[in-house]
């Protein structure tokens, strides 16, 4: 059986105490901030590519099969004897599938953290691409100085914002932060809403398609491109299992996810909206960038200044709940025989250390997150989130599915394969055909 990852591991590794089971408005958090993470900065240029309708109905689909494939996930673990991602996998398809599953979420989680950091290196440190150039908000406040560079500020950020945050020993312990940053997810959408309704009043925003525009330039094919970046948005399947079994039974799980992916799905497809309205074909990957902009007037530089910064602090939060899974992850696959994580200090920092080190390095390497984001979604995403809960229903190692369950999942993995395949195919075509 595999480990059990965040289930009744104390805060200190001495600790005798029983713990109390997690509350469902901290799993309703946590779950909420695992979904919401970077993708939210992505779903306006989602709204550029398809078209307002298109995008909408994207987001709502895509939703609905997150709850179904969680569901299926959670059904099967609660039968079987496991309690984590790769035991399930296990228990279907063996060792393989186990360690495929481990794969996947180590990609996705290292992908993640190191999107975090871009987003937050743009914010406070700017972003140039060609003869474009995005100020940050530390260069617009304080001019451009060696201290407020991109390596120097994510350095600042990881030693003195999440370090203390990442060494957290159980989920539950992240409840407060996650609720914090889910706010600030929340303050951000407010406060782009309120930026698109003023712009909207005084007619300075455009016109938004509600279908794609076809032309030259962009083909059919290229509106799958958006699929990826809509699947990575809402994969958090990496944390169901951590997370449900803090809880005191399975329904609260259940009650949990539902409640999160509504939350997040309204946050999606308002910001998504507001902020195609405000910047229209502008519209940047990352629509933090668009926000460096001068505003007509110091109420409006403030707002835009806040946007950023809310954001920003919000990923900030977001990052240890991602390196939670993903750190308990890579040590159940290099160190399989070993006590507990959390019960061995040296190797909890030494990993943690490590993990920090490499998101750093490659953050300052990778400049844009939208081709991360379709990388991710067209690889370890869509496998977490559609088509290896399908495949657990198909191979129904305990008998448990219905014929409904087999054709849902048949229909999410060749909805999810196609997709994938298409997208990779049309960014394979599209580079080399810029080069030539």
């Amino acid at each position: 059986m595999a480990p059990v990852i965040g289930v009744h591991v104390p805060l200190l590794p001495d600790s005798k105490a029983p713990l109390k089971p997690a509350s469902v408005p901290g799993a309703v958090f946590n779950v909420a901030n695992s979904i919401v993470g970077a993708g939210i900065m992505s779903v306006p240029a989602i709204m550029k590519v398809l078209g307002v309708i298109p995008a909408f109905v994207m987001v709502l689909v895509v939703a609905v099969l997150a709850e179904i494939s969680v569901d299926f996930l959670m059904r099967f673990t609660h039968t079987g004897e496991t309690k984590t991602y790769a035991g399930v996998m296990r228990e279907a398809f063996g060792p393989l599938g186990a360690l495929a599953a481990q794969v996947c979420v180590i990609i996705t989680n290292i992908g993640g953290l190191i999107l975090y950091l871009i987003i937050i290196g743009d914010v406070l440190s700017g972003k140039h691409k060609g003869d474009e150039v995005h100020l940050g908000i530390l260069q617009q406040w304080f001019g451009i100085h060696w201290w407020n560079s991109r390596e120097f500020a994510l350095l600042f950020t990881l030693v003195f914002v999440m370090s203390p945050l990442v060494l957290y020993r159980r989920v539950e312990s992240l409840k407060y932060s996650s609720a914090v940053s889910t706010l600030l997810a929340v303050a951000f959408v407010g406060i782009c809403c309120g930026l698109a309704i003023v712009a909207l009043v005084q007619g300075k925003t455009q016109t938004p398609r509600l279908f794609p525009r076809l032309n030259y330039q962009t083909s059919f094919f290229d509106l799958f491109t958006a699929v990826p970046v809509v699947v990575t948005a809402f994969t958090f399947h990496f944390n169901v299992h951590p997370i449900g079994f803090e809880l005191a039974k399975p329904s609260d799980m259940t009650t949990a996810v539902r409640l999160a992916l509504l939350l997040c799905a309204v946050i999606y497809l308002t910001i998504g909206l507001f902020g195609y309205l405000l910047f229209g074909d502008s519209t940047q990957s990352d629509i933090l960038i668009n926000f460096d902009q001068n505003a007509d007037s110091a109420v409006g530089s403030l707002f835009n200044s806040l946007v950023r910064v809310s954001y920003a602090l919000h990923i900030m939060l977001v990052f240890p709940l991602v390196n939670f899974s993903l750190r308990a992850n890579i040590d159940e696959v290099l160190f399989p025989k070993k006590p507990l994580l959390a019960t061995d200090n040296k190797r909890f920092v030494i990993l943690t250390l490590v993990l920090l080190v490499v998101s750093y390095l490659a953050a300052i390497a990778i400049p844009d997150i939208w081709y991360f984001f379709q990388f991710l979604g067209s690889s370890s995403a869509v496998c977490l989130a559609f088509i290896f809960p399908g495949s657990i229903v198909l191979r129904d190692a305990y008998g448990i599915s219905t014929r409904r369950d087999k054709i849902i999942a048949v229909i999410m993995i060749i909805l999810a394969v196609v997709a994938s395949v298409i997208a990779i195919s049309t960014n394979i075509y599209n580079a080399f055909s810029s080069k030539s």
